[in-house]
């Protein structure tokens, strides 16, 4: 690894761990930046895992005032998360490298497409919300933001289909990770009612947990580049808290815009040289 390619990975990792937390995606800029220095696909997947761990980690520290009255629901939504990671590792590390190869380019337009799709889910998350959270509506289908002295959100709020979803997402999200939050997001945004910014720490603190449950399993089988990896987590922590704070004053329409034309061009590269 020459100082080129370490810078390369620096930096990716710390845009990668600030647009996980902003708008999601940063696994389209970090898989890349990874396969720009010559690592294999595969390889490349696994040090990205291992990696942009430390930005989950660090966008859900960030967001630990949106979490603090949220145990109940991490509860009830954490064990499908792990699972869902668990599952996702290990048909990743039983797929061939070719085969896994072949299927990236359309991984990432997969990809690009949930982050283009982000907006719409907002949009209908926020019309539930509104729907939902009316003068009439009893505490039971209200559990917005809680007032003082109100009981925070429980377990009996998250419904099966909510934690299957979860759990699709987090073998998604194990397998490939590029759009995981996005997915996270949709999910629990239009499954549980509840004020955008908690859902966003929720999806944050659960998409930490689907890629440490991946990690372990990857740190076991020693398919990692461990130069790259060690870039990553240190540049992704720093760019995940310094995104989480981003996050309540920026407008992510422009970024995700960004991130949507970075990973349509690099599917194409990708499909070109097949």
């Amino acid at each position: 690894m020459g100082p080129g390619d370490a810078l390369l990975a620096a930096g990716a990792g710390l845009l990668a761990g600030a647009v996980n937390a902003i708008a999601g995606g940063g696994t389209l800029i970090a898989f890349p930046a990874l396969l720009a220095t010559g690592l294999p696909a595969l390889t490349a997947n696994i040090t990205c895992s291992v990696g942009l761990v430390t930005g989950y980690a660090g966008g859900a520290v960030g967001y630990r005032r949106e979490l603090a009255d949220q145990v109940d629901r991490l509860r009830a939504l954490g064990p499908p998360a792990l699972l869902g990671g668990l599952t996702g590792a290990v048909i990743l590390l039983a797929t061939p490298s070719s085969s896994f190869r072949a299927v990236v380019p359309y991984l990432v337009l997969a990809s690009c497409l949930l982050l283009a799709a982000q907006t719409r889910l907002a949009a209908v998350v926020a019309r539930r919300r509104a729907h939902t959270v009316t003068p009439a509506a009893s505490p039971v289908t209200t559990p917005a933001v809680p007032a003082a002295g109100a009981q925070p959100p429980t377990a009996r709020t998250v419904t099966w289909p909510t934690r299957f979803g979860v759990l699709i997402a987090g073998v998604y999200g194990s397998y490939f990770g590029a759009g995981l939050g996005v997915l996270l997001l949709g999910v629990l945004g239009i499954l549980l009612t509840d004020d955008l910014q908690r859902t966003n720490g929720l999806k944050t603190l659960l998409a930490f947990g689907v890629n440490a449950v991946g990690v372990v399993v990857f740190l076991i089988t020693a398919k990692v580049a461990w130069g790259y990896a060690g870039i990553l987590v240190v540049a992704s922590l720093a760019g995940g808290l310094i995104g989480a704070r981003i996050a309540r004053r920026m407008h992510p329409a422009l970024l995700r815009a960004a991130v949507i034309t970075l990973g349509v061009v690099v599917a194409i590269v990708l499909l070109v040289r097949g």
